[in-house]
């Protein structure tokens, strides 16, 4: 769940793209660093960097009082990237309806090195895990 804030809207009254790339951030930060980590996995909270994302709107995003359900999940794992498909409800409930598709696809990176580095198989077990339940690890 996350709450639009007020500056997120644009003048129509609609959360504005960029504000609605944010949320998705903020949905996915504490599944791929927090959840990580309490799942032992030091290296990936260290970094993952965005290689693609497409966002689809299928309805507003009005800022009102509530938050909004974002669903998570693992539509392809490969060895040296990830894609994580978003669902945002138009409310917190599952039966709101969807207004945003995305998919953002991520890739582990090495800060020292300074490059791309493959994920290991905790962390590709990780992932399969933590994204098959709606992003909740």
């Amino acid at each position: 769940m996350v709450r639009p804030r007020w500056s997120d809207m644009d003048a129509f009254g609609h959360v504005n793209h960029a504000s609605m790339v944010t949320l998705l951030e903020e949905a996915r930060v504490p599944l791929l660093f927090d959840g990580a980590r309490r799942a032992g996995l030091t290296e990936l909270p260290k970094g993952i960097v965005v290689v693609r994302l497409a966002v689809r709107y299928h309805a507003p995003v009005i800022v009102g009082d509530g938050e909004l359900r974002i669903e998570m999940s693992l539509s392809e794992l490969r060895f040296s990237s990830f894609t994580v498909d978003y669902k945002v409800h138009s409310g917190p409930s599952e039966s709101d309806k969807v207004a945003v598709t995305a998919e953002t696809v991520l890739a582990p990176y090495d800060v020292g090195r300074g490059g791309p580095r493959r994920l290991s198989d905790a962390e590709r077990d990780f992932l399969a895990e933590a994204l098959s339940d709606g992003g909740s690890p």
